[in-house]
């Protein structure tokens, strides 16, 4: 494997670095033989997240609260390493799933992502309906065929990342500014796989242990109109043709999408 950047974004996160959730990534790649960076991009928070991510985080980037969106982007922007990985700081995948996204790049995949399945266990009632909703609405809308696009944890070759990004429309990286409170940005996801699929990038969805974690963050009905409202947005985008220009790096493989759920 080549040198791996692993991007945490992080906003108001101090109670989970001193619960040790940062230390835990950490101290697990030192265990491995990869060349790694671990990167936490601080976005705006206001407790001590950037001050006690220090302690065990290779870089620290701070930006302006933007969202996670944001965070995520100036991650990859910022990431040195070949191959680049994010997780979430509340560890809900643990990160030593990291094996199973690496092996599916180190098989050809250019872009790996980290899937729930459709039985996500301890997570409510509300989840497994809006999950559900949301996997008909892709596919109808944008033709994406992926069970879980929102499991916080993906792994793309850096020179995938890159592209991505400057292909987006919606989230691209100069387009999001400031905001306020938190902020939970489904349609980042979505955009960001809709069009790694139209670049014709090989991506796959590989099963990976996954816990449910309570978070104030996450308001249900909040969350699925907007993710709603993204998804109506990427794919009048679409249909105006604003991602025309997106021209296939494998023109015969422009659906290059597995799974390994199994």
């Amino acid at each position: 494997m080549k040198d791996l950047s692993v991007v945490i974004p992080a906003y108001n996160e101090a109670a989970a670095i001193q619960a040790g959730k940062l230390k835990a990534v950490v101290d697990w790649f030192h265990h491995q033989t990869i060349p790694v960076e671990v990167i936490v991009v601080d976005d705006g928070s206001q407790d001590d997240t950037a001050a006690l991510a220090r302690r065990d985080a290779d870089r620290v980037l701070s930006i302006p609260h933007a969202g996670k969106a944001a965070a995520i982007a100036a991650g990859i922007r910022a990431a040195q390493g070949e191959v680049i990985l994010f997780s979430d700081m509340d560890q809900a995948t643990p990160i030593y799933e990291a094996e199973r996204l690496l092996a599916a790049l180190e098989a050809g995949a250019e872009i790996s992502i980290g899937s729930r399945g459709l039985v996500r266990a301890g997570a409510p009632l509300g989840r497994y309906l809006l999950s559900w909703g949301q996997i008909v609405l892709r596919s109808l809308l944008i033709g994406l065929y992926l069970t879980d696009t929102q499991c916080g944890f993906k792994a793309f070759t850096r020179a995938a990342a890159l592209d991505v990004l400057e292909n987006l429309r919606l989230y691209h990286p100069d387009k999001m500014g400031e905001i306020q409170g938190a902020s939970v940005t489904s349609g980042f996801d979505v955009e960001f796989l809709f069009v790694a699929q139209r670049l014709g990038y090989r991506i796959k969805e590989v099963r990976v242990t996954w816990n449910y974690q309570q978070t104030r963050r996450v308001r249900l009905l909040r969350d699925a109109l907007r993710g709603v409202n993204d998804l109506f947005q990427i794919a009048f985008a679409d249909l105006r043709g604003q991602y025309i220009k997106c021209q296939p790096v494998h023109a015969s493989n422009p659906h290059a999408v597995s799974k390994s759920l199994h």
